[in-house]
Parts: structure tokens; C-alpha cells; sequence
């Protein structure tokens, strides 16, 4: 009997980390999740659990690589990795950003992704078909003001995504890169303005339907279910009221 194939996912505390482990569970993975609010994911796998699925949590900070390296060790296959974690911190223009913001930034969203992608690799090469999906967004293919620390470690997501795809063509390994564009969830926007939820508010304001994070979490899933032939390079999904990261209909 084939052992139950098993995804990790990153950033799974929340959002779209969340919704992408619900829905690899529902595909019949054994999903492990990790992120550093051990609280968040020990009820994510309990329920998932309850419902009748496999799930495992394991609080893990992506920035820091001997936790990341000690991670690494439980698993001598690995089918899927989706490295979500990340986020954005500010608005601010180039002029006045903080730079420990921007470094920050890049810390979760390369860094972390750099770290979990080189310790999981041998373990997902084992496997004989792994998948790597890298979740960046938008703001990796075009910038737009205010954004510019997180467009820059977006940017830098979709390098790291596509050398790794050109370095290891011809391993039994997938790299797809989904890039949402306006998604609403619970804590993204709240947390770029620091808990400021009028603000927070105001990225949506008279918008029809953002994206959710069950909208994002479909497309991972069917990307990673693709026969293991085809591999899904980029996959950019907006909500249909957004042109663009600049042009966006809104009913006010």
C-alpha cells in the first residue's frame, strides 16, 4: 500500500495558508503545517483531523535556518511544499520607507522561502515527484507607488522561483509560482498598516468581490494536481474588478 503523500505548508496559521491546507487535505495529502503561532495551527489540525483528514502542526519560523534545518530532518520524501509565508509592512514611498521594514520584508518573503526550499529539496527530489509552489503575487511582475519594499522581495520571490526552475529541469521536481492579485483576507492589509483597520479597509473599499483565500487556495490545489507532467510555470489570478495593481474598479 502507497504511503498517503505529504505537503508542507508554510504561513499556515491564516489566510490563504490556511485555505491551501484545507483544501490539500481534502485532495488526500497528509498536510504538516508550520508558522510561529503554534495556537492557530494546532486547531487548523485538530479540525482538520476531526473531519477525517491527516494533519500535523509544527511551529517553525522561516527566517530561522537551523529550526528550518531541523525541520528538514523528519522527512526522507516530500510531494508538495508551499511556501506561503510572508507579508507586507508599510505604504510608504522609497523616499521615507523604513528599512527595517524592507528588510524585514525580504527576511519572510525570500529568505524564509530560500531557507524552507533548500532544506526540503533533497526530500521532495527523494520523493520522485515533488512540486514546489512558490506564492508570491502581483506585485512581483509590476510595481506601483507606496509599494516598493514589498514589490521588491515579491520580485526578488519570482527570481528565486524561476532560476530554481531553470537550475533543476530535469529532476522529478515542479516549481509554479501563483501570483494573486487584491485578495481580502483576515490579517494582510491589517497587518501592512500595523493594526490600523480603517486603513485596512479603505484597500477594498467599493470593490466588488476581492479575491478570498479559498479563491487563491483552489488554484494552488489544482495546480498541484495536474498530472506530474505538467508543470504550471505562473499562474496570475486577480479578481475580476482588477485590471492591474493600479487600475482597479470601485462602486463608491
Amino acid at each position: 500500500m502507497a504511503a498517503t503523500p505529504i505537503a508542507v505548508v508554510t504561513g499556515a496559521s491564516s489566510g490563504i495558508g490556511a485555505a491551501t491546507a484545507r483544501i490539500l487535505a481534502a485532495e488526500g495529502f497528509r498536510v504538516v503545517l508550520t508558522a510561529r503561532r503554534t495556537d492557530r495551527i494546532e486547531a487548523l489540525a485538530a479540525e482538520l483531523n476531526e473531519a477525517g483528514h491527516q494533519a500535523t502542526a509544527y511551529a517553525l519560523d522561516v527566517t530561522d535556518r537551523a529550526a528550518v534545518d531541523e525541520f528538514a530532518t523528519a522527512f526522507r520524501s516530500l510531494a508538495v511544499l508551499v511556501n506561503n509565508a510572508g507579508g507586507a509592512l508599510g505604504a510608504d514611498p522609497v523616499a521615507t520607507g523604513d528599512p527595517a521594514d524592507w528588510r524585514q520584508m525580504y527576511e519572510t518573503n525570500v529568505i524564509g522561502t530560500l531557507n524552507v526550499t533548500q532544506a526540503l529539496l533533497p526530500a521532495l527530489t527523494a520523493s520522485g515527484d515533488g512540486t514546489i509552489v512558490i506564492l508570491s503575487s502581483t506585485a512581483a511582475l509590476s510595481s506601483y507607488e507606496g509599494g516598493g519594499g514589498y514589490v521588491a522581495a515579491k520580485h526578488g520571490e519570482h527570481v528565486l522561483a524561476e532560476t530554481l526552475r531553470l537550475e533543476i529541469v530535469g529532476t522529478p521536481v515542479r516549481v509554479i509560482e501563483v501570483a494573486p492579485g487584491m485578495v481580502r483576507t483576515e490579517e494582510f492589509a491589517t497587518t501592512r498598516f500595523r493594526g490600523d483597520t480603517e486603513k485596512a479597509a479603505k484597500v477594498y473599499a467599493g470593490v466588488d468581490a476581492p479575491l478570498t483565500a479559498e479563491d487563491v487556495a483552489d488554484t494552488i490545489g489544482w495546480a498541484v494536481t495536474r498530472p506530474s507532467h505538467v508543470n504550471i510555470d505562473l499562474l496570475v489570478v486577480r479578481p475580476r474588478a482588477q485590471a492591474s495593481n493600479t487600475k482597479v474598479h470601485r462602486t463608491l
